[in-house]
């Protein structure tokens, strides 16, 4: 976690950053191989030099930005947990419970369908 120390110490809003750091801690915790990083000034995790899932803050919401492969595979059970979502995020009201068991199939979707892939991004 301590590369994204820097990241969660400049979130003026306590509780948003309290949160941000739950869930990247949980990440992190549940899949251990997978690669910490600041890009593009937010938190992101790769495997293999490919990315994974990202997270970004905004006012009212924590994005989360697993690529559109993921969202679209994930559109029923994002809507059936009231998340926003567009092409590339779904979005966690901050009043809104986080579904951890979403997001590890989400990540865990994603580890699977890139496996044998040889570039950041899909293509």
């Amino acid at each position: 976690m301590e590369v994204f120390e820097h990241y969660l110490a400049n979130m003026d809003d306590a509780e948003h950053r309290n949160r941000t750091e739950k869930v990247l801690a949980w990440v992190t915790e549940t899949f251990p191989t997978l690669v910490p990083a600041i890009k593009w000034n937010q938190p992101v995790f790769s495997d293999h030099g490919t990315y994974i899932i990202g997270f970004s803050t905004a006012k009212k919401h924590l994005a989360v930005a697993p690529e559109n492969a993921a969202i679209e595979h994930f559109s029923e059970e994002i809507a059936h947990t009231g998340y926003d979502c567009t092409k590339e995020i779904f979005r966690i009201k901050w009043n809104s419970p986080v579904d951890f068991t979403l997001l590890e199939k989400v990540i865990e979707f994603n580890r699977q369908d890139k496996a044998d892939c040889s570039s950041f991004w899909r293509k």
